[in-house]
C-alpha cells in the first residue's frame, strides 16, 4: 500500500497493561552523555522492573563494554516472550505534550532501501547531518544480534498544509487509545492511538511526494541510529533469497514521522563543550586557523555573534569576518575536528541546553561554545541543495523533549 513512499504499516509490540509505562519508557540513549547523574536517577526509578533502560545502551555508560550488549540481547528475548504481550498492526498517532505545546507524530516503518546516508545521496529518505562512519560499527555491534528495536528516531516531512498527520489527530477519538501517561524526569505527557484506517493518509502522501522534488522524508533525530539500521540490513541482505529480501523485518526501521511545520516543534541549538583544553589556547588556535584560510575571528557585539565562547556564566561573542561558507557552524566544526585530531588529551561533547553547557564549561580546563538556533524552515531546501548539514547542526527540542523509547518491533523472524 505504501511501498512507493518508502514506508510500511508495522506490527508494534507494547508491554502488558500490568506493567508501569512510567518506568518502561526511557529517554533516547544519546542524551545527557556528560551528565551520568541523570542516568543514575533513571536507574533509581527503574531498578530491575521491565524497562527500555535494560534493552538500550545509554552512551553515558559506554565504558560497560560488550557485557552490556550480551545482557541487552538476553533481556530482549525475555521481554518478547513475557513482557511485550500486546501486539497491534497499524501506525500509531502520537501526541507529546512538551513546553512548547502538543507535538504530534505518526509511527511507521521506513524502508531502508529508500534511505541512503552516503554523501550526495538522492534517496527518498535522507540524512540531515553528516554521518560519522566511525560511529557506525559500535552501534552495529549492539543491533546486529538484537531481537527487537525500540526507536528514538524522528523523521521530518515538509507538509505546510498539514495534510498527513493533522486529519488523524482531529479524528483521534475514533481510534483505539494505546497509552496515556506522564514520562519520567520532566519528559512531559504522551498519548498514542492505533491508526488502522488510511483513507486520508494515502492522498496526503501522494500530494507530498509530488511536491517533494525527490526528498520526501528528512531524518531529524537519530541520524546515526537509522544509519546503523541500514548498515545492519546491508550486512544481512546478501544472505537472503530475493523473496526474503522483500519482507524481512530487518529491511525496515520503526520511526516517528513529524511535520516540520508543527507549531510545537522547535529547533534548538546543539552547543559544544570541549574538555581538556586551555580556553585561551583554543580561541587563539581558532583565530590562526581561520586566518590561514582567509577568514578572521572577531570579538563582536551580542547581536552580531555567530557563536559565544562560554566559561560558566561569562561569555565572549565572536563573529567570523570574510566567512567563505554559507553556515558558520560548518567552518567551526571543521576546525574542531582538525584541532581535536591533534590534541589526543582533549575531547568534545554535544550538549542540549544553554544551562547545561554553562554548568559543564565552568569546570577547569573546559570551554563551552554556545550556538544560535537554526531556522527549521530552511532545512529541506538546504538538504536538497547542499546535502547533509554539519553534524549536530540542530536539535528538535530540548534534551527532555527527545523521543522516549516506548514502542517495540521485532527485527528477526516473521516478515513485516
Amino acid at each position: 500500500m505504501f511501498e512507493k513512499f518508502g514506508i510500511r504499516v508495522p506490527e508494534i509490540l507494547l508491554p502488558d497493561e500490568k506493567y508501569d509505562l512510567k518506568q518502561w519508557a526511557v529517554i533516547a540513549c544519546d542524551q545527557f552523555t556528560s551528565q551520568p547523574e541523570y542516568w543514575d536517577r533513571v536507574r533509581s526509578r527503574v531498578f530491575d522492573r521491565p524497562s527500555t533502560l535494560h534493552i538500550t545502551y545509554p552512551e553515558a555508560w559506554l565504558d560497560q563494554g560488550d557485557a552490556r550488549i550480551a545482557s541487552i540481547n538476553e533481556t530482549m528475548l525475555d521481554y518478547e516472550k513475557n513482557v511485550l504481550t500486546r501486539a497491534v498492526k497499524g501506525m500509531v498517532l502520537v501526541e507529546r505534550e512538551i513546553a512548547t505545546g502538543s507535538r504530534i507524530g505518526l509511527m511507521a516503518a521506513v524502508d531502508l532501501e529508500k534511505y541512503d546516508f552516503s554523501v550526495g545521496s538522492q534517496s527518498l529518505i535522507r540524512a540531515t547531518e553528516g554521518t560519522v562512519l566511525e560511529r557506525i560499527p559500535p552501534r552495529v555491534k549492539i543491533r546486529e544480534n538484537a531481537a527487537l528495536e525500540t526507536p528514538h528516531i524522528l523523521v521530518l516531512v515538509d507538509d505546510p498544509k498539514r495534510t498527513l498527520i493533522n486529519p488523524l489527530y482531529a479524528a483521534r477519538d475514533t481510534f483505539e487509545k494505546l497509552y496515556d501517561f506522564d514520562l519520567m524526569l520532566g519528559g512531559g505527557h504522551i498519548r498514542g492511538w492505533l491508526v488502522n484506517r488510511f483513507d486520508t493518509v494515502l492522498p496526503a502522501l501522494e500530494g507530498l511526494l509530488e511536491a517533494s522534488d525527490g526528498l520526501l522524508f528528512a531524518v531529524g533525530d537519530g541520524n546515526h541510529s537509522l544509519a546503523t539500521a541500514r548498515q545492519c540490513w546491508l550486512n544481512l541482505k546478501p544472505t537472503l533469497t530475493a523473496e526474503q529480501r522483500e519482507t524481512h523485518p530487518a529491511r525496515f526501521a520503526l520511526v516517528e514521522l513529524t511535520n516540520v511545520h508543527d507549531d510545537a516543534l522547535q529547533f534548538e541549538p546543539i552547543h559544544r563543550v570541549v574538555f581538556g583544553v586551555d580556553p585561551a589556547e583554543l580561541s587563539y588556535d581558532l583565530g590562526v586557523w581561520l586566518g590561514n584560510q582567509g577568514m578572521k575571528l572577531t570579538v563582536c557585539t551580542a547581536d552580531r555573534a555567530m557563536f559565544r565562547w562560554a566559561q560558566g556564566y561569562r561569555t565572549l561573542p565572536y563573529t567570523i569576518d570574510r566567512l567563505n561558507e554559507p553556515l558558520p557552524l560548518a567552518v567551526l566544526q571543521r576546525f574542531l575536528d582538525e584541532w581535536l585530531a591533534k590534541h589526543e588529551n582533549a575531547s568534545i561533547d554535544y550538549i542540549h541546553g544553554e544551562e547545561a553547557t554553562r554548568e559543564l564549561s565552568s569546570r577547569p580546563n573546559t570551554t563551552g561554545i554556545l550556538l544560535p538556533a537554526m531556522d527549521k524552515f530552511i532545512l529541506f531546501e538546504a538538504v536538497r541543495k547542499g546535502g547533509a548539514l554539519p553534524r549536530k547542526s540542530f536539535s528538535m527540542g530540548e534534551a527532555e523533549e527527545k523521543r522516549y523509547y516506548l514502542e517495540c518491533r521485532k527485527i528477526t523472524g516473521a516478515p513485516v
